[in-house]
């Protein structure tokens, strides 16, 4: 229980002070990994409306083939604009090879290297294709007579999780024995107006920008008429863009009215299976006003709120650091609900 309790009080390295510095640098120079990287197997799935999302694998091998599948599986959802080669999948993946577990990061649309089909990509609320996901997830791994799954969600995709866990209720307890958030905008509504100001509007918002304009206009050479593309193109920050391209392709009036309706925080109080929601107080990007409190959520959800950690850092050891402590951490919790 060592690990759990350390990241519940992370403190981050003297060398590495502050929100900022302690989001920026894990991402882009921290040690992912205790061995070897990754080696990553993809499936390609059709979803219910005749898309496809693309689903990575990385699968310890057992001597015994008979034994193969006998490894709990953990469900990693990724952030904005994420995937399985994000420093925290790869860092999850790397504790998943020491640990004996099997590890699977689905794509949200549009986020494996391959543009979807559809006149829709993905976003901070999409209960319906995490409920996809997780049943199909549980298909397989009744086939394979696994011992059960855990899922975990980090930033817009643990949001997502949770989300779909609050509007589940006892009926998540059906496909998974325990989910958790890592570093989730619960609140999209007070993390949307955190990034859209100062340093983090310069620099996050202008880095996720980025990557979702050119895909947004992609989606309009396949969709004429999808969206203005002139609207699109001078939005200078997620609000505008949401209003433009998020909001109106996934069925919201517009970006409040997204941002309000898809947040997980509304719903955590009907929580039924072991949840744990991990978020550190300086995240730039998610307000420690806006942080779930114990009353506000259901008995079956633990926080973990260490005032350290950045979005999604939790450095540890000497320069450059490693990454070891959250997936740790996060993944012996999710192990030890299978017991």
């Amino acid at each position: 229980m060592t690990s759990v309790k350390t990241l519940a009080h992370y403190t981050a390295p003297w060398w590495l002070p502050g929100g900022h510095l302690q989001t920026i640098w894990p991402a882009l120079y921290s040690r992912r990994y205790a061995q070897a990287p990754a080696v990553w197997r993809r499936e390609r799935w059709t979803t219910p409306d005749q898309d496809f999302v693309d689903v990575d694998f990385c699968e310890t091998v057992c001597s015994d083939p008979a034994k193969q599948w006998v490894k709990p599986l953990l469900v990693l959802f990724h952030g904005l604009e994420g995937s399985s080669g994000s420093h925290y999948a790869q860092a999850f993946a790397d504790w998943a090879q020491l640990h004996g577990c099997d590890i699977a990061v689905p794509h949200f649309r549009g986020c494996s290297g391959s543009l979807n089909l559809g006149p829709r990509a993905y976003h901070s609320g999409d209960h319906e294709e995490i409920h996809f996901l997780l049943a199909r997830f549980k298909q397989q791994a009744d086939a394979q007579k696994r011992p059960g799954i855990v899922a975990a969600g980090v930033s817009l995709g643990g949001n997502a999780l949770m989300r779909w866990a609050g509007e589940q209720g006892q009926a998540a307890q059906l496909l998974v024995k325990a989910v958790a958030s890592v570093c989730s905008p619960l609140d999209l509504m007070a993390s949307g107006k955190a990034i859209g100001q100062g340093f983090n509007r310069q620099v996050y918002t202008r880095m996720f920008l980025r990557t979702m304009k050119p895909k947004a206009m992609a989606k309009l050479q396949q969709h004429p008429g999808l969206f203005d593309a002139k609207k699109l193109m001078a939005a200078t920050d997620l609000y505008a863009f949401d209003n433009v391209f998020t909001a109106p392709l996934h069925g919201f009036q517009n970006t409040d009215d997204y941002w309000r309706r898809a947040s997980a925080l509304p719903v955590m109080s009907g929580i039924q299976v072991p949840a744990l929601a991990v978020n550190a107080a300086n995240d730039p990007f998610v307000p420690a006003c806006s942080l779930p409190v114990r009353k506000k959520v259901s008995a079956y959800v633990e926080l973990w709120q260490p005032s350290h950690g950045g979005h999604v850092g939790f450095a540890k050891g000497a320069l450059p650091g490693h990454l070891k402590a959250m997936p740790e951490a996060v993944g012996e919790w999710l192990l030890q609900r299978l017991k």
